[in-house]
Order: structure tokens, then C-alpha cells, then sequence
């Protein structure tokens, strides 16, 4: 079995054209200016965490620590999800975003 393929990479290549229109709803959404980076990061993080979106939610770690956010509010962001899906998003993605977390510059 080969290397395994970074999603979006392998997005690109696969599907260029739905890549590339997919980019430019990321990039219209995260140019909205009401919420900051750091908030829009949580909010991401705490979605993907009540799906179990483990590799999601970690990747985007690093993004909300270099936008400010402290391990204490990935936590909460991640233990909130409690109360709209029980214990998935905590028992999948806790230990997983705060060893990100830890390990991100």
C-alpha cells in the first residue's frame, strides 16, 4: 500500500473544478467579518468534533492556536458538543485535539 494522500490534495487532483468552487466557499465563509478567526476556528472544531471528524478536527487545531485560541477553550469547544450529541465528539476527538493542540508551534 503506497503513501497515504492528503484529502484535499487528492481533491484537487481528482476533482479540480469542484475543488476549486469548494475553495471559494471556504474563502467567502472565512471572510465574513463578524466572528474572528479564532471563534469561527472553535465553532469549526466543535462541529466536526460532534460528527467524530477526528483527522478534521485535529488538523484545524493548529489554526485556532495560531489564532489565539488556549488549550482550556479547545477543550470547552470540543466538551460542548455533550449537549447536542452526547459523548461521541469528546470520546472520538478530546484526547486527539488537545494532543494536536500540545504538539502545534
Amino acid at each position: 500500500m503506497g503513501t497515504k494522500r492528503n484529502l484535499m490534495e487528492a481533491f484537487g487532483e481528482e476533482a479540480p473544478e469542484v475543488a476549486r468552487a469548494f475553495g471559494g466557499l471556504i474563502q467567502s465563509v472565512s471572510g465574513m467579518k463578524a466572528l474572528e478567526p479564532k471563534t469561527k476556528q472553535l465553532i469549526y472544531i466543535a462541529i466536526r468534533a460532534s460528527q467524530g471528524e477526528t483527522t478534521a478536527v485535529t488538523s484545524h487545531v493548529p489554526m485556532a492556536k495560531r489564532a489565539g485560541a488556549t488549550r482550556d477553550e479547545l477543550k470547552e469547544a470540543i466538551v460542548m458538543t455533550t449537549t447536542v450529541c452526547g459523548i461521541k465528539g469528546v470520546a472520538s476527538c478530546l484526547i486527539p485535539a488537545l494532543e494536536a493542540y500540545d504538539d502545534a508551534e
